[in-house]
């Protein structure tokens, strides 16, 4: 047996941080919490201390583009590994890697290389399979998707493509359009999670939406719908459904600039964080050190801007994703929307396991679920990272 004994950290619970405590594990899994010093190692128990630091389930990024130089669209098989590595070391202990809209081709071979790294990986975080945003998206609000891939849902299209990999397991789309709702109900059917993304829905296609399956938003209040005039009448939009509709879950891109301090703390006042995930909506340029201006970027397949910590498309009129980690979200909500600790970890580990139907055994640190752990200082600064019981990153 592989046993390992976590002591000294302060642990963060669903609820709660437990000021001093420890945390068992065995063969992979959680086997005790426990609150003060009590327990003591047993023999054939490896001790980890944690020193003072914060003992925390790991986080789970369910929408990610790319990292450290590397995109899940367009990337060898030893590329995806690496690009999953590179956010594990801030503390993603499992991901949803994300596919933009681009050819059905690279989209085959990326879902392809993708799966095939979810069976090679070794000393990483678990992917826990693919998230499709797009193509079937509303034009008016494509944001940084190519426009030349843009389209309306086809369905012997997307049918081949769920018949042909068992990893898709979310897909961003805009319900209003054409073909979309059948869609909905043929993916959810299988078990695929269904996210309102880059579009302009009224308030009652969102609700209709949801009601066919939609249950989150993709990253709210970019390319999403709110109120607009038609014929001198107000009409809501995605937005003001998100926050009606009690159980439709939404991501948000915590990064501290996609949104600002009054939208992070109006989103957690009125959904909670029972109902918010945390997302970096990372591309490959996430996690390099010193990047700044025009590069290329393998997710967008064009020149982008990095600059002020975020991506820009050229000519600075939208952004592009993200360069986060999603230890830089959890810092941000705290910081900056004044959010307490644990509810912020909460909104990057539990929320989003909930969200893709992981949360029986990922998101909390629980008896018998996944050993996914992580320890990190009160500037949310990550030190060792635990998978699956053992330890696959360390600070020096």
């Amino acid at each position: 047996m592989n046993k390992k004994l976590i002591t000294n950290g302060k642990i963060i619970t669903l609820e709660r941080v437990i000021p001093e405590g420890s945390v068992s594990v065995c063969d992979g899994v959680i086997t005790g919490v426990y609150e003060g010093t009590g327990r003591l190692p047993e023999p054939d128990e490896t001790v980890i201390d944690a020193r003072g630091k914060y003992i925390s389930p790991g986080f789970l990024d369910i929408h990610v583009h790319g990292g450290g130089g590397y995109a899940f669209l367009r990337s060898s098989v030893d590329d995806v590994i690496s690009c999953c590595k590179v956010h594990m070391r801030h503390g993603t202990t499992s991901l949803v890697p994300t596919i933009s809209s681009a050819t059905n081709e690279l989209t085959r071979e990326s879902i392809g290389n993708i799966k095939e790294a979810t069976s090679k990986m070794t000393g990483g975080p678990e992917i826990l399979g693919v998230h499709l945003e797009g193509p079937y998206f509303a034009m008016s609000q494509r944001g940084a998707q190519p426009a030349e891939y843009v389209r309306n849902p086809i369905k012997e299209e997307y049918m081949n493509m769920i018949e042909g990999f068992d990893n898709i397991l979310r897909w961003s789309l805009a319900p209003e359009l054409p073909g979309a709702l059948e869609m909905a109900r043929e993916l959810t059917k299988r078990g695929i999670r269904m996210s309102i993304g880059h579009s302009d829905a009224l308030f009652d296609e969102a609700i209709k939406a949801y009601e066919c399956g939609f249950t989150t938003v993709t990253h709210l209040y970019s390319c999403t719908s709110t109120v607009r005039r038609i014929n001198a009448y107000r009409y809501a939009g995605i937005i003001e459904a998100a926050f009606l509709l009690d159980d439709m879950t939404v991501e948000i891109i915590a990064d501290g600039k996609h949104l600002p301090a009054s939208l992070l703390k109006l989103i957690y006042k009125i959904k909670g964080p029972d109902r918010i995930c945390l997302v970096t909506d990372a591309i490959d340029a996430a996690g390099l050190e010193g990047v700044t201006g025009e590069l290329y970027s393998q997710t967008l397949g064009s020149n982008i801007i990095i600059e002020d910590d975020v991506a820009k498309l050229p000519d600075r009129s939208a952004f592009a994703g993200s360069v986060a980690t999603t230890d830089r979200l959890v810092r941000t909500m705290i910081r900056l929307a004044d959010v307490p600790l644990y509810q912020a970890v909460k909104m990057m580990s539990a929320t989003p396991a909930k969200a893709v139907g992981m949360f029986s055994r990922k998101g909390s640190l629980s008896i018998g679920k996944d050993a996914d752990i992580i320890i990190f200082d009160d500037n949310i600064d990550v030190s060792t990272v635990i998978v699956g019981g053992e330890v696959t990153f360390e600070k020096s």
